[in-house]
C-alpha cells in the first residue's frame, strides 16, 4: 500500500486529496496542528491524523522520518518552510506543494494583490514571469507571493522531484474564506436581488480542491521538478458563479449591474478583477490529468456545506475579516431604492 503524508490535511485542498487518495488505496497521514479539525468521513475511510507543528524540525521528523511515497505540503509559505522539509525529502517519492496564482505579474509587474490589478493578456502559462522571490511576513498582500515564490525556488532547486501547484480561487469543503459564502448567505437570508459591478462580466479562475486533487493524484504517479497550473476547465464569469450558486438552491432574485465606486462596497464580490485572469492548463494536460469536472459541477459540494454550517451555526458560519463589509443589506436597499424611485 502507498503511503501519503499531507501537511495541512485538514485544509481545503488536504482534505480533498486525502479522500481521492485514500479512495485510490493509499494509507494517508493527515497533518495537522488541531486533531479537532479532523473530518469524521477521514477517519472512517482509515485516515491517520498526526500532530505537527510546521514550524518544527523535530515535529516534522515524526511525521516524515519514516518516509512516504507522496508529500503533500499545503503548509509551505515560506523559504524557511521549505528547507524545513528539505532533510526529509530524500526518502520521498513524490513530492507536491501547494503555490498560488499570486505569483505571476503582469507586463508592468502588477499582481493580484497589488493596489493596482493586473491586466494579463490572455491565459497564464507556466513561464509567465513572476514576482522575486522574498521574505518578510507572508501574512500580509506585499509579503505573500515574494514569499511563496521563494518556497517554490527552494524545492525546486533541492535536487528532489518537487512538483510546484498553483491554484487559484480554490472552492471546497473546508475552504476558508470559502468564497461562495458571499452568494449564500445571501439567498438563505432571502435577498432579492443580487448585485454585480462590470455586468458582472469579470473572471478570476476558481480550482475545485477535488481537481487539485486529481492533480496531486496524477503526478505522484509522475515524480519529477516542475511547476504546473492547477485550475477548473473551464473559467466562470462572476454573474455564472451568481447563477450556478441561485440555480442550486432554487432561489431567483433581481440581478442588479452597477459600476460601483470607491466610496461603496455594493456590488464588489470576491471575484472582481480588472481583466480576466485565466490559467493555462495545457501542461498538466500533457501529464494525463483529467479534472472532476467543471466549477458548476464540482461546486455543488461547496455550496451544501455552507448551507449545512449555516443551518448550524448562523450567520457565523463563515465569521472571517474576509468577508467584512461584505453583507451590507442596508446599502443595498438605498441602492436598490436610487434605481427605482
Amino acid at each position: 500500500m502507498s503511503k501519503a503524508v499531507i501537511l495541512g490535511g485538514t485544509g481545503v485542498i488536504g482534505q480533498a486529496a486525502a479522500r481521492r487518495l485514500l479512495a485510490a488505496g493509499w494509507q494517508v497521514d493527515v497533518c495537522s496542528r488541531n486533531p479537532g479539525r479532523m473530518p469524521a468521513d477521514l477517519a472512517a475511510k482509515g485516515a491517520r491524523h498526526r500532530i505537527l507543528d510546521r514550524a518544527d524540525a523535530s515535529s516534522l521528523r515524526s511525521v516524515l522520518g519514516d518516509g512516504a511515497d507522496l508529500l503533500v505540503d499545503c503548509l509551505a509559505f515560506s523559504a524557511a518552510d521549505a528547507r524545513l522539509v528539505i532533510p526529509f525529502l530524500g526518502s520521498v517519492g513524490s513530492t507536491v506543494m501547494i503555490s498560488s496564482k499570486a505569483v505571476y505579474v503582469d507586463g508592468a509587474g502588477r499582481h493580484v494583490n497589488s493596489e493596482v490589478r493586473p491586466q494579463f493578456n490572455g491565459p497564464i502559462s507556466e513561464t509567465n514571469p513572476t514576482l522575486a522571490p522574498g521574505s518578510g511576513d507572508h501574512n500580509t498582500a506585499e509579503g505573500y507571493g515574494p514569499n511563496k515564490v521563494a518556497a517554490e525556488h527552494t524545492f525546486l532547486d533541492s535536487g528532489h522531484p518537487v512538483t510546484v501547484i498553483r491554484g487559484s480561487k480554490v472552492h471546497g469543503q473546508g475552504a476558508a474564506p470559502a468564497r461562495e459564502w458571499y452568494f449564500v448567505k445571501r439567498i438563505l437570508d432571502g435577498r432579492s436581488a443580487i448585485f454585480l459591478r462590470n455586468g458582472g462580466r469579470s473572471i478570476d479562475h476558481t480550482s475545485a480542491a477535488v481537481n487539485l486533487a486529481v492533480l496531486i493524484e496524477t503526478v505522484a504517479g509522475l515524480p519529477g521538478s516542475r511547476v504546473l497550473n492547477g485550475a477548473d476547465p473551464d473559467a466562470p464569469t462572476v454573474l455564472e458563479i451568481a447563477r450556478t450558486a441561485a440555480g442550486h438552491f432554487r432561489h431567483s432574485w433581481a440581478e442588479v449591474f452597477s459600476e460601483g465606486d470607491s466610496t461603496s462596497d455594493v456590488g464588489r464580490t470576491p471575484w472582481d478583477t480588472a481583466s480576466p485572469i485565466v490559467l493555462d492548463m495545457s501542461a498538466a494536460a500533457k501529464l494525463g490529468y483529467i479534472p472532476v469536472g467543471t466549477y458548476a459541477q464540482t461546486v455543488a459540494e461547496t455550496l451544501d456545506w455552507l448551507a449545512g454550517a449555516f443551518r448550524k451555526d448562523g450567520a457565523g458560519a463563515q465569521d472571517l475579516p474576509f468577508f467584512e463589509g461584505r453583507f451590507d443589506y442596508a446599502a443595498e436597499d438605498e441602492y436598490l431604492k436610487i434605481l427605482t424611485p
